[in-house]
């Protein structure tokens, strides 16, 4: 993956989280989450990958982005999923269910 590219997704004052894409091609998401010590990982690739090409994706992020982020580590815990974007979902799409037919307690 020559032209990774990190489109951050989201931040707050403790975690990260970003599209990772090779050229226009979405490849993964990692969501990065600081702790006093520990910085804790959670990718998700989007299609299939030998194990060294996603140990080689978890050194770039390591470098790219947990290193860059300048918050003192002792590790870097990944875990790593395989899978697909079934849908991204917000508070419209839960409020249009339960107000169109959706039962309510007695």
């Amino acid at each position: 993956m020559e032209h990774l590219r990190y489109d951050r997704l989201c931040r707050t004052s403790h975690s990260e989280a970003y599209l990772l894409s090779d050229g226009e091609e979405p490849v993964a998401r990692i969501e990065l989450h600081f702790t006093t010590s520990v910085v804790y990982g959670l990718l998700i690739v989007e299609r299939e990958m030998r194990e060294e090409e996603i140990l080689d994706l978890i050194e770039r992020i390591d470098e790219d982005l947990v290193w860059s982020a300048d918050v003192p580590r002792d590790d870097f815990v990944v875990t790593v999923y395989q899978g697909k974007e079934v849908g991204v979902y917000s508070d419209p799409h839960y409020g249009e269910e339960e107000t169109n037919g959706a039962h309510e307690p007695d």
